[in-house]
């Protein structure tokens, strides 16, 4: 007679199953499928089986089947009943239920001498050697996906980071500082590096700071939310309420970089009396709140850093306060060879002429050439090409966004705010 009894799965054992995991392992690694996955494949019915003795659960062998294949994702034995043949004996009732499901591939992913191991063994599964398994954890878990949804917010494409071409100083700063102790803590804790929680980007319009927040984001592989002041004014709370609200609901996120742009907005000075005072006590206050927790990197931008309230860049509150100026020539080689396709022109003379240019400056001259080349196409019948003085003239008539005065009062800014 059988020292146990092999049956089919049943909900009332989840309990028994889930108290048993743990007890199981003979290892130190994480097993390959979490524990949340096992218990989805049985309230899902797919083939598990439990082994039971005196009326207790001492052993149980979950699979998830995905066509004509199998994954065993759980082998499980009470320590008491190791050794004795029942994993065998487990996996070899759970292979009859996946063969008459029509299964002709039954893999299992183990760590090397866990629980179940030696029943694979013995049970005719073959181990192959040479293979390396790859992990990559999202940074959204389905609890929070819906969330993320509600506040606009999504995980940019990697690769972003790469895009920022040029801005070394800028790149180098923000690289060091912020993504590194953010994306390795355990190594910045162990040499008492406190990774940051909150910046400011500051610096003339159109140079980039929504840019470097959201390759911010994607360098880190973080959800990526933005906060409109205006949408959160017209709603019927209020933009104080708006405020602490939104923060509140943010607090639920594991990971985040949430980005307010021109945050002048809702951060400038306080007059006595007016409804800003309201406005910035709340958001100074969700910042102190956000700043509780780590793995959430909020990030301010503004045009002018000169006009927020004292209180709000004030140490405790932000870690660095950053200068993001006009793109270098490195930056604007990179912007050129975007937009030029394969028109052959002289890159470097567009680059020295466009100084001081922003990536929307050249974005905007890059396509009235376009559109002239396209014209002349259609009116001639015939592909025309542009020259590098027809990207010169063109240059010689945009309005640079950015004035002598703008850059002498980001440089008067630079030496009164920065703080790297």
């Amino acid at each position: 007679m059988d020292a146990w009894t092999i049956r089919d799965f049943e909900p009332e054992d989840l309990e028994a199953v889930v108290r048993m995991d743990s007890s199981s392992t003979t290892t130190d690694q994480l097993p390959l499928f979490a524990l949340s996955d096992v218990v989805g494949s049985l309230l899902n019915r797919h083939p598990a089986v439990v082994a039971t003795r005196d009326g207790h659960i001492i052993g149980t062998a979950v699979a998830r089947v995905d066509e004509d294949r199998a994954w065993v994702m759980r082998i499980s034995l009470d320590p008491e009943w190791r050794g004795q043949g029942l994993g065998s004996a487990l996996l070899s009732q759970l292979e009859h239920r996946l063969l008459a499901r029509g299964v002709r591939r039954v893999t299992a992913l183990l760590p090397e001498g866990e629980t179940g191991a030696t029943a694979l063994t013995n049970s005719g599964f073959t181990a192959r050697t040479g293979v390396t398994y790859y992990e990559k954890l999202g940074t959204v878990s389905p609890r929070t996906a819906g969330l993320l949804a509600m506040l606009g917010g999504a995980v940019p494409p990697a690769g972003l980071w790469k895009q920022v071409a040029g801005m070394t100083r800028e790149k180098s700063l923000i690289e060091r500082k912020i993504v590194l102790p953010l994306s390795r803590p355990a190594l910045a804790a162990d040499h008492g590096v406190a990774a940051p929680r909150a910046v400011v980007l500051f610096g003339p319009p159109g140079t980039g700071k929504t840019t470097f927040a959201r390759a911010i984001a994607s360098r880190l592989g973080w959800p990526f939310v933005e906060l409109f002041p205006s949408r959160l004014a017209a709603a019927e709370s209020g933009l104080a309420a708006g405020l602490g609200e939104a923060f509140t609901s943010m607090g639920e996120l594991e990971h985040v970089v949430v980005f307010i742009d021109e945050v002048e907005e809702v951060a400038a000075r306080r007059r006595p009396g007016s409804q800003s005072v309201g406005v910035v006590n709340e958001l100074l206050k969700s910042i102190v709140n956000f700043r509780e927790r780590g793995g959430r990197l909020l990030v301010c931008a503004t045009n002018s850093v000169r006009a927020l309230d004292d209180a709000f860049l004030r140490h405790g509150r932000f870690d660095y306060v950053l200068p993001i100026g006009a793109p270098d020539a490195e930056a604007r080689h990179a912007l050129w060879e975007r937009y030029l396709g394969n028109e052959q022109v002289d890159v470097s003379a567009l680059v020295a002429a466009t100084e001081g240019y922003t990536p929307a400056d050249v974005a905007h001259a890059a396509r009235t050439v376009a559109q002239a080349t396209f014209e002349c196409s259609v009116d001639s019948g015939g592909r025309c090409h542009a020259g590098t003085q027809d990207y010169l003239d063109v240059i010689g008539t945009v309005r640079p966004t950015l004035t002598a005065e703008m850059m002498r009062a980001f440089t008067e800014d630079i030496a009164g705010h920065a703080r790297t």
